[in-house]
């Protein structure tokens, strides 16, 4: 029996395509995408679907377990009046220009609507695209989990996301050089089905500006405010300023999530940031084990660190000033975007301090915690102190009590017998000061235990996790993918049967590829 979804294509039918149905790579002009057909797969096999994301797209556990199921997230056949293509974009990497990018990988299938929502079904590993380049469009089994399970645990977690709706292998070796070194091995090819109500990125907006092609811009951020920012009305000048203030509110939220669970994204272009202000893309991406302002899980950033965590807001900016000059033609004033982007670093700094207070347990405000914030920050980076673990320990603190500060967060140190005097002197100066900020707040420990818990997660999806799955799903043991999928979900929750993942980076894990250092093939 066919898949039943109500398939609802607006992408493809509204804005104009690539007139050219060869796929062979190109440049693109005045088109939004390149239909394309995905590549079939060897010997497709279902490693994992999402429950959550079948009963979006009105699917059940049991169509999951079909043939048709399996041939439509591989690619292998095609959805019936369906026309699958591949999106153009540009953009800035690494703060360069980098001219036309566009889906070098993934080939979207169709967009379903059910209760009310728009959904784009997108398969990422499917073959080569107009936009591939010399690279040959497919993915490898230990990026696709970590971007399967990611996905997920991020939605979880409360971050605006792209969504996953399954994890499959092809059944083809695809050759891969890991770090970039010289050393290419064949691993095994997998496929991701990446859901989300659209995958437009700053870059879509870029390519059109950048070539001067005014008349296609104005037709993709037409469709974009009808399509996903209606509320802000039909398109006008005001309209436009009124989208470009509101992507950036969006990008800024995001972003502050990323901050407030210690996520690390590696690889912030403009072609990957979403117009919609989710996190896309998960490719080097990073959780911090030791709280370091400095730290990039991406080793092609490692010499000037451009993506680090503590720059992840700022880079967010800069990214808005490429989209505010990409649509500036359709404006044309200065004025009110330099408003908008003037306004974006003192709205993410009271965002991060906000953010930072309900960390700390802290309802009332006060001038003098962006010091007890600063001096915290500074602390942690004394010695490697575990950003997760700190945070979910000090929940457990007893203002009555905060001499006893060294049991309560002991765990959160990876060698606490070298935490020197110097610094214990300074960690017991922060916690009289947070002692008395706690005494000025009418919550109970008891009440504030449980509001910190409920924005310091217990659980993320550490690299070494990850790559423990990885590892055993080589083997062909899905157990590990699966047992995180299910962790991931209740992120706040105590789980204390699953209570081994609440645990620091083990030693092994430290500097080994995939644990401590990512690539933009992982």
């Amino acid at each position: 029996m066919a898949l039943i979804l109500n398939i609802s294509d607006r992408f493809n039918k509204e804005l104009p395509g690539d007139t050219i149905l060869e796929n062979t790579t190109r440049h693109v002009k005045e088109a939004c995408f390149s239909y394309v057909t995905p590549k079939i797969p060897g010997n497709p096999f279902l490693i994992h679907a999402s429950p959550e994301m079948l009963d979006n797209l009105g699917l059940s556990k049991e169509d999951s377990k079909t043939k048709d199921f399996l041939n439509v997230v591989t690619g292998a056949k095609l959805l019936k009046n369906t026309h699958p293509y591949a999106m153009c974009y540009g953009g800035h990497q690494f703060g360069n220009w980098a001219g036309q990018l566009g889906d070098g990988r993934a080939i979207n299938l169709a967009e379903i609507e059910h209760n009310s929502k728009q959904w784009a079904l997108q398969l990422k590993g499917v073959g080569e695209t107009p936009y591939s380049r010399s690279a040959d469009g497919l993915a490898v089994l230990r990026s696709s989990i970590r971007e399967y399970l990611c996905s997920e645990a991020m939605y979880h977690l409360g971050v605006p996301t792209t969504r996953a709706l399954s994890l499959s292998l092809s059944g083809d070796r695809v050759l891969r050089d890991v770090m970039y070194n010289g050393n290419p091995k064949y691993e095994k090819g997998a496929i991701v089905a990446r859901v989300a109500p659209s995958f437009l990125r700053f870059g879509s907006y870029e390519i059109f500006s950048a070539r001067g092609d005014k008349k296609t811009l104005k037709t993709l951020v037409d469709y974009t405010i009808k399509n996903h920012y209606s509320h802000l009305g039909k398109p006008s000048k005001d309209v436009y300023i009124a989208f470009m203030k509101e992507v950036a509110k969006r990008s800024m939220e995001m972003v502050i999530h990323w901050q407030r669970v210690g996520f690390v994204h590696g690889v912030m272009n403009t072609d990957n940031m979403s117009i919609l202000g989710l996190t896309i893309d998960y490719g080097p991406y990073g959780w911090l084990e030791g709280y370091d302002h400095d730290w990039t899980p991406n080793t092609t950033d490692s010499a000037h660190k451009r993506y680090r965590y503590g720059t992840q807001p700022q880079i967010v900016h800069w990214n808005l000033f490429q989209l505010a000059n990409a649509i500036y033609p359709l404006i044309d004033e200065a004025e009110p975007l330099e408003t908008i982007l003037n306004d974006y670093p003192k709205e993410a700094e009271a965002a991060y301090l906000n953010m930072l207070r309900s960390k700390l347990g802290l309802k009332k405000e006060d001038k003098k915690d962006i010091l007890l914030i600063e001096e915290l920050e500074n602390v942690l980076q004394l010695s490697e102190t575990d950003m997760t673990i700190f945070f979910r320990k000090l929940a457990n603190l007893k203002k009555a009590n905060t001499e006893d500060w060294m049991s309560v967060i002991e765990e959160a140190f990876y060698k606490p017998t070298e935490i020197l005097e110097t610094i214990k002197e300074r960690w017991k100066n922060w916690f009289k000061t947070y002692r008395e900020r706690l005494v000025v707040e009418s919550l109970t420990d008891d009440q504030r235990k449980i509001e910190m818990n409920k924005v310091n997660p217990k659980y993320v999806l550490r690299n070494y996790m990850a790559q423990l799955a990885i590892d055993a799903a080589n083997k062909r043991d899905y157990s590990i993918v699966n047992e995180l999928f299910n962790l991931l979900k209740k992120p706040y929750d105590e789980q204390s049967e699953l209570k081994k993942w609440f645990a620091k980076r083990p030693e092994w894990a430290r500097h080994k590829i995939g644990c401590s250092m990512l690539s933009c093939s992982s």
